[in-house]
């Protein structure tokens, strides 16, 4: 039986159950936050709120989050692993950098087209919290994630995509990823992939719910990888009923099996404004509650929901072995 490594440690894939892909706990700007720690507030408040959201959606049937905070986005594992322990949720951890444009300077002098060169050292660091786990934690991740938004592959991002795509290769995980797909930026990412030699059926191509350009998303998935349909609740990028709308025609066309489904909601995030009024449905129940059944009402059956929540999750990370 294969397994998956999770917060709390390894755990069946059956076990995974309903699984949503694409969210996070906390996203912070670190250095603001600890230099301004009222950005932040009270750690254990903050923990708490994050127990209970997470003991919410477990009752509500949710059993498995992909937790994709990287490098860029606070990730900070030890506080994950307080409220795990708390939780009856699986919490899947991500490697990765995330970035819509330069690096982190740690690696602008270092590693391929540097001034020093050398190996990349991006990609021993995503392997290493793979293999051996994130920091002293003893978590390992099972998920790898990278960003391309507006502004294209610039050196930056390509770097970043082609050490993710390289750690991929040596350990097998499967790769998640952000895109801006008003700009088709899912394109260029496979195309690099491709270039690495990526298998790219391990490949979920993140934000392609942020788009009703079906001819865009065929092509996404006629190169074989699954689309992230995963940014419900974010109206102000698209409608609701817009997102809505493009899932049942997916459906409709047969490609039920090759989408999942998720928010890319959080508990705290300190680049918006708490509760913000223009995303009063930004939430990790915001499926449950209102998408599931609006799906429903267009057709999608049960079926196919339980295909996009359960069983596509688990086929993706069922696929392991480096290669």
């Amino acid at each position: 039986m294969a397994t998956i490594q999770t917060v709390r440690g390894p755990v069946e894939t059956s076990r995974l159950g309903t699984t949503l892909m694409h969210e996070h706990i906390f996203i912070l700007s670190t250095e603001i936050v600890q230099n301004y720690p009222e950005v932040w507030g009270d750690e254990e408040q903050r923990v708490a709120d994050a127990v209970a959201r997470m003991n919410e959606l477990h009752s509500r049937g949710i059993d498995t989050v992909v937790d994709l905070t990287v490098i860029g986005l606070g990730r900070y594992i030890p506080r994950i692993q307080r409220v795990a322990a708390l939780t009856g949720i699986n919490i899947i951890a991500a490697p990765g950098i995330y970035t819509y444009n330069d690096i982190p300077h740690h690696f602008s002098y270092r590693g391929p087209g540097t001034v020093l060169g050398g190996p990349e050292l991006m990609v021993d660091m995503f392997v290493r919290d793979i293999e051996r786990g994130i920091g002293d934690t003893g978590v390992r991740a099972a998920m790898l994630k990278c960003a391309t938004d507006a502004p294209g592959v610039t050196p930056g991002v390509e770097r970043v995509l082609r050490a993710t795509a390289q750690a991929h290769r040596q350990t097998g995980v499967p790769i998640s990823t952000h895109t801006h797909a008003r700009t088709k930026r899912g394109l260029e990412q496979q195309k690099i992939f491709r270039e690495e030699g990526v298998d790219l059926t391990r490949v979920v191509i993140g934000h392609s719910g942020d788009t009703t350009d079906v001819d865009y998303l065929e092509e996404l998935i006629a190169n074989g990888s699954y689309l992230g349909m995963d940014r419900f609740g974010i109206d102000a990028f698209l409608p609701f009923e817009d997102r809505v709308n493009t899932v049942a025609a997916m459906c409709e066309r047969g490609h039920a099996d090759k989408m999942v489904l998720s928010h890319d909601a959080h508990c705290f995030m300190d680049w918006l404004p708490e509760k913000p009024a223009t995303l009063a449905h930004w939430n990790y129940l915001h499926i449950h509650n209102d998408v599931i059944p609006a799906l429903r009402k267009r057709g999608v059956t049960q079926e196919q929901i339980h295909t996009m929540m359960v069983e596509n999750p688990r086929a993706i990370f069922e696929k392991q072995g480096g290669y």
